[in-house]
């Protein structure tokens, strides 16, 4: 029955445009007409990372819940831990609208939000406020037209630093301009000090894009281990465009969903093979199948977004089930014992 008023709810928001939907679906989630299995969990599926216990590996990306607005919600959906914002120091309204395409025929998204959120005062407290059972973490941001986006970076972490369970530097985005530029490696350095410098003793994370050639990779592995990173999230979305269908294929922005699979996936088996800075995948999951090709490519945990739009969040705790029939069949005994497992199949 939960899954037929859930597949009638879907095909009732893909009637409106998408950032409307979205829109309904938070106010849905807040609501209590979503599924709340509670954090899906087993022994097999528990994972340590960063110092925090995450129940199940499989985790909600930033983005869906840009101003934390449904986080006790999400913390029930079945994730073992969820991110929320990215959050800037002021708010913004982002880009003009229409700034969100669904690709139904490529399971495909591309948005140009660029960091739309209500600002850092009005997100930090929500979490801070809401009840949760598995860990929260904010994805810092930086303001479009700041003179100094590294200074914006740290100036979120300080806020937030008492009230999230670890927080995720944002420079992947290829929505803000010359946002990205800030994975030069020298830029990158300096920008994670100043965050490092008032993180207290919340862990920082790092989320890169998938458009790196291989010297880049060499020197996001290289920076985020020397400042002590505590996990990179590979990937955010791409510029490639290679083999779209849909009608929406030339627009403006970043692209998410199925055809983001392959690309993130052998990124972050590079990065995994170049660190031991744990790895966290994202990037076109949308099954338990692909969710454990992750982890065996080098991937801790993962993370789900654009696939929830044509899915449903009932298919986080059917990912969770299937990572733990998987690694039951492999012999594993943890999700950590299967990482990197089959890496050498991505490099």
């Amino acid at each position: 029955m939960n899954a037929l008023i859930e597949g009638l709810g879907l095909s009732v928001l893909r009637r409106f445009d998408p950032e409307a939907a979205h829109g309904l679906a938070i106010r849905a989630l807040r609501a209590g007409l979503t599924p709340r299995p509670g954090p899906v969990s087993s022994a097999r599926l528990s994972v340590d990372l960063a110092g925090m216990h995450l129940p199940n590996p499989v985790g909600l990306a930033a983005g869906f819940d840009k101003n934390a607005e449904a986080v006790e919600a999400l913390s029930a959906a079945g994730f073992g831990f969820i991110e929320v914002g990215a959050a800037t120091p002021l708010p913004q309204p982002g880009n003009d609208k229409p700034r969100l395409f669904r690709l139904t025929e490529d399971a495909a998204a591309i948005n140009r939000f660029g960091f739309n959120n209500e600002g850092m005062d009005a997100i930090i407290p929500r979490i801070a406020a809401a009840k949760r059972t598995i860990p929260v973490g904010l994805n810092l941001g930086a303001n479009k037209t700041s003179t100094d986006r590294a200074a914006d970076f740290a100036r979120v972490m300080e806020a937030a630093r008492d009230h999230v369970d670890f927080a995720t530097v944002n420079v992947s985005s290829p929505n803000t301009e010359k946002l990205r530029d800030l994975q030069g490696k020298a830029a990158l350095a300096g920008l994670l000090e100043g965050v490092m410098d008032v993180r207290g003793t919340t862990p920082v994370m790092l989320k890169i894009a998938p458009d790196l050639t291989e010297a880049e990779i060499a020197d996001v592995a290289e920076v985020a281990e020397n400042a002590g990173v505590a996990a990179i999230i590979a990937t955010n979305t791409t510029l490639s465009r290679e083999g779209l269908k849909s009608t929406h294929r030339d627009q403006m922005g970043g692209l998410s969903g199925a055809p983001l699979f392959e690309k993130s996936t052998r990124v972050l088996a590079r990065l995994s093979s170049l660190t031991t800075t744990p790895i966290i995948g994202v990037g076109g999951i949308g099954n338990a199948n692909q969710a454990y090709a992750k982890i065996c490519a080098g991937a801790c945990a993962v993370q789900l977004y654009t696939a929830l739009v044509f899915g449903g969040l009932s298919m986080v705790a059917d990912i969770a089930r299937g990572i733990d029939a998987h690694l039951e069949r492999d012999g594993f005994g943890s999700v950590a014992e299967a990482v990197g497992s089959k890496r050498g199949e991505w490099l």
